[in-house]
């Protein structure tokens, strides 16, 4: 067992601010990899709905832009946050745009993707709108693929909250 858990990370906020995890200790958090002009785009919508319904409950959505693939969210971190505001009515925290693959790839995903390989054990993140559910304890409980529409994460968002 890790002694890592998601709670030891930092980043940094969609406006610049530093955001250390360890401040949303004890709570479910649903780690994504977003982009503003992809086919999963739509997404937000979903993921806003999980928030907007468990977030009193602890669940924190955490949304980290990426233009790795396809260069599908080449925008600023301002003109991301503008765009998924105003299209999605997005409110859960969005961090600053990062790298989830290669050896700059962000420390947090690093680990996210250790502690669950995808299929055939690849760590590497294929596209995105990858979705990581991590425990209370901090412990990642599971990995989505990018086509897993998040309505689909309920019944696993609400063991994580009841555990």
């Amino acid at each position: 067992m890790s002694q890592t858990t998601a709670y030891d990370f930092q980043a940094l906020s969609i406006q610049g601010e530093p955001a250390d995890l360890a401040s949303q200790r004890g709570k479910v958090l649903l780690i994504v990899n977003t982009a503003s002009a992809c086919g999963f785009t739509p997404q937000f919508k979903g993921l806003e709905k999980l928030w907007e319904d468990y977030a009193a409950r602890g669940l924190v959505v955490i949304g980290f832009p990426s233009n790795e693939f396809g260069g599908q969210d080449p925008g600023s971190n301002g003109e991301i946050a503008s765009f998924c505001e105003m299209n999605y009515g997005v409110s859960f925290p969005m961090m600053a745009k990062i790298k989830v693959n290669g050896g700059e790839a962000h420390p947090l995903w690093k680990w996210l993707k250790g502690e669950k390989p995808g299929i055939l054990g690849t760590e590497v993140i294929k596209w995105n709108f990858t979705k990581f559910l991590v425990g209370r304890n901090g412990q990642v409980l599971k990995r989505y693929a990018p086509n897993e529409e998040p309505e689909k994460l309920r019944a696993d968002i609400e063991a994580a909250l009841a555990a």
